[in-house]
């Protein structure tokens, strides 16, 4: 799942300034004119009073800036909103020429080194891009992550890879499911395919582990979580949210499972309104799926119950909402706790 392209704003300071700001207003879709109090007036413009405090609300609301003003004011003025790649917005700064069209901060994550290069598309000019992979023709494991819907669990690692890579150390890459198979093919030089994962943690060297099993992880592995894993639950009337979220967190901790590539919460539609089930799901950033007793009387459930048939009409919850969700393997068969019962299967 590719993340949603981020708001624009475009903020300028003089008069050449202004007219490349409107110019690049008019060409790049959800785009936002800023200009000073000196410059604004014509229709479309929005004005503000302090550069800085325009810039920290951009910060804070993840918007994507092009700055038509000098490096040093935008280094500056930026510097005290500064906090990490994994959330700083993306920013491009422009010439009054419109010669150049620099990305400064966060290319990849934040989408500055594309932003630069469809500024400089639209003016005519030339992208300026810095980042090392970028510049020597390298794949950015962290957009490639992004683009294939994976999460970064560890993102310093990310430096760790693009090391070796910039060094033409080759990186080994376990990736069960394939999610980069296409990277892998077309680096063959740079990139091993390694199908053991229990093999490859007793190789020293960089790698780059796709999938939802958790290991004791040497340093130089760079992590990335697909959301494939879906949790079929049941449960007594009135659960508290406490008790399942707990319940989830400790069978993925005993069965070696990442929580990170949990992508739903599953049930049968008697249960689609228990707040707990549904306060659970919100908590661990999933959705949440049910379905009807007669869909779920049609999953061939490996671990049928008669007390749950005679309850809810169906031999399963836990297994068969896990598979009916998607899934196309039982990874953790049903479990049982005081209140609630578990299955954990994975989605294609």
């Amino acid at each position: 799942m590719i993340s949603p392209p981020r708001p624009i704003k475009i903020l300028a300071l003089t008069p050449k300034g202004a007219v490349l700001a409107r110019r690049l207003c008019r060409s790049l879709p959800g785009a936002q004119c800023w200009l000073s109090q000196a410059q604004a007036g014509e229709p479309g413009d929005l004005v503000f009073v302090s550069l800085s405090q325009t810039l920290g609300e951009a910060f804070a609301r993840g918007e994507n800036l092009v700055c038509v003003m000098a490096v040093g004011i935008v280094v500056r003025s930026i510097a005290p909103f500064l906090k990490s790649k994994a959330c700083d917005p993306g920013v491009v700064v422009v010439d009054e020429a419109g010669q150049f069209a620099i990305s400064l901060l966060s290319g990849h994550l934040g989408g500055a080194n594309e932003l630069a290069h469809e500024v400089a598309r639209i003016l005519g000019g030339t992208p300026v891009i810095t980042t090392a992979t970028d510049v020597q023709g390298l794949p950015a494991l962290d957009l490639l992550a992004v683009e294939h819907g994976l999460t970064i669990e560890n993102l310093p690692e990310v430096r760790v890879i693009s090391m070796a890579l910039l060094e033409g150390r080759p990186v080994r890459v376990v990736d069960q499911y394939n999610c980069l198979a296409e990277m892998v093919s077309a680096y063959p030089e740079l990139f091993v395919p390694e199908t053991d994962l229990d093999r490859a943690l007793g190789i020293p060297g960089p790698v780059v582990y796709v999938g939802f099993r958790e290991r004791p992880w040497p340093a130089d592995w760079l992590r990335l979580r697909p959301r494939n894993l879906v949790a079929g639950m049941g449960c007594h009337k009135g659960t508290p949210e406490k008790e399942l979220i707990d319940f989830i967190e400790y069978t993925f901790q005993q069965e070696g499972l990442s929580l990170l590539s949990l992508k739903a919460l599953a049930t049968i539609e008697a249960k689609k309104e228990e707040p707990g089930l549904r306060m659970a799901a919100r908590s661990l950033g999933v959705e949440f799926l049910w379905f009807t007793a007669q869909e779920l009387e049609a999953m061939p459930a490996p671990n049928p119950s008669p007390r749950v048939a005679r309850h809810m009409g169906v031999v399963s919850v836990s297994e068969a909402a896990a598979l009916k969700a998607g899934g196309v393997e039982l990874i953790v068969p049903k479990r049982k706790a005081a209140n609630a019962t578990l299955a954990v299967a994975r989605v294609a």
